[in-house]
Parts: C-alpha cells; sequence; structure tokens
C-alpha cells in the first residue's frame, strides 16, 4: 500500500511537471509570436532621397524692369563714379611709393634754417609757423598736420575749409579737420602742383582766419 502511495506521488509530480513545461511553452509561442505581428506592422523607414543640386541661373538685372513707366528707358549704371574733393577737376598720376627719395640730414636742416630767415621777416600781427615736409605729407596718405598750439589758438575750433594762397596767387581749397588739426582733402592737389618732396619746407603765414599764405623753401635748390 505504501508502495502504491509512493508510485502515486512520482506519478503527480511527473505530471505536474509535464504541465508546467506545456505552460511555458505556450508562454514563448505567444512571445515570439507576438513579436512577429510588431514586427509585421511597425512600418518601415523610407530610403533616403537623393536631392537633385538647384543650378542657379545668372540674371540680367538691368533688363529687369519693376514698372511699366521706365521699361522704355535705358538700364541703369550703378558703377562707382569718382569726384575729386572740392571740386577741382584735376588729374593726378601717383608717386611711385617704391621709388620714394628721402632727403638727407643735413639739406633738410638746411632747407629749415632758411624758411626760419624768411619766416623771421613777416609782420608780426600775422601769425606763422614753418612746417618741414615729410614722405608722408607729399606721398601715399597726403596727410598733413599742422602745429597743435597753432590750430588751438588761431584756427577755427570746428571743421572748414581753409585755402592756401601761394607765391604765384593761385588758390587751392583745403579741408580743415578741427579735431585732428590737420589738413586733408585738397592738400593733395597742392602739394603735386608745387611737386613737393621729402626734405621741403613750407612758411605758412595767416593772413585771414581761414586763409594761408604759403611760401616754399626747395631742399635741393640753392638760396636766391
Amino acid at each position: 500500500m505504501a508502495e502504491s502511495k509512493k508510485k502515486l506521488t512520482y506519478e503527480e509530480c511527473r505530471l505536474k511537471r509535464i504541465e508546467e513545461n506545456k505552460k511555458r511553452w505556450q508562454e514563448l509561442k505567444l512571445t515570439m509570436l507576438a513579436e512577429d505581428v510588431h514586427n509585421a506592422t511597425s512600418p518601415k523607414p523610407s530610403p533616403m532621397k537623393k536631392v537633385k543640386p538647384t543650378v542657379r541661373q545668372e540674371v540680367d538685372r538691368s533688363a529687369v524692369r519693376r514698372s511699366i513707366r521706365v521699361a522704355d528707358k535705358p538700364p541703369p549704371n550703378y558703377k562707382e563714379i569718382l569726384i575729386e574733393p572740392l571740386g577741382r577737376p584735376r588729374s593726378y598720376k601717383r608717386k611711385d611709393l617704391l621709388n620714394r627719395v628721402y632727403a638727407a640730414d643735413e639739406d633738410r636742416q638746411y632747407a629749415i634754417g632758411r624758411a626760419e630767415q624768411l619766416q623771421s621777416e613777416f609782420d608780426a600781427d600775422f601769425p606763422s609757423f614753418v612746417k618741414p615736409m615729410l614722405q608722408s605729407h607729399v606721398t601715399g596718405g597726403f596727410w598733413l598736420g599742422l602745429p597743435v598750439y597753432f590750430c588751438k589758438t588761431h584756427l577755427p575750433k570746428h571743421d572748414e575749409y581753409v585755402t592756401l594762397v601761394d607765391e604765384n596767387g593761385d588758390e587751392f581749397q583745403t579741408k580743415y579737420l578741427a579735431l585732428k588739426t590737420g589738413l586733408s582733402g585738397g592738400w593733395r592737389g597742392f602739394a603735386l602742383d608745387h611737386e613737393l618732396v621729402d626734405g621741403d619746407a613750407l612758411v605758412f603765414q595767416l593772413v585771414a582766419p581761414t586763409r594761408f599764405k604759403v611760401y616754399i623753401t626747395r631742399v635741393n635748390q640753392a638760396e636766391d
């Protein structure tokens, strides 16, 4: 009897394991089936489309007219036109900056001494100063800085046109910049017209609030 009960117990355990294995197998099959269904129903990523590069065609803008009122008129010309400052119709050739000639120190001092001697003969009622010429004054930038003390004492406190009168009575209008105490527009024309070079010395005599009489002593010229 005991052996029969033991056999039944073993048989029950075996059947119980079989049932458990069946349940696990069913669960596994359900899981795999669910994954297959999910993969079948999921949208597949679409491949990247190749975009053809667009070629922009050049458009003749001069032929495009936005208004019928100007359709029969010639196309506008937007090319920049350089205008000589201060309205003096002159044409100058730019000096070769690579072939600059520098004055010797003794020649420079000699020209300054002659200019100071000329200045000493002026009427004291008209203030004056001597300005030796450097390369930056007569080539390249053509900027002429004036003595600061003279400008603060005798010249306008704001930008103004200043007239330079040479020894022949010819007049040159220049632009005086009060903040920078110097001559800009128009000075280039004066320097090129009088063929100023490095080492020349100029005497500026203020004969009116915005009018200078200018005397030139040449660095390469013997005393008259």
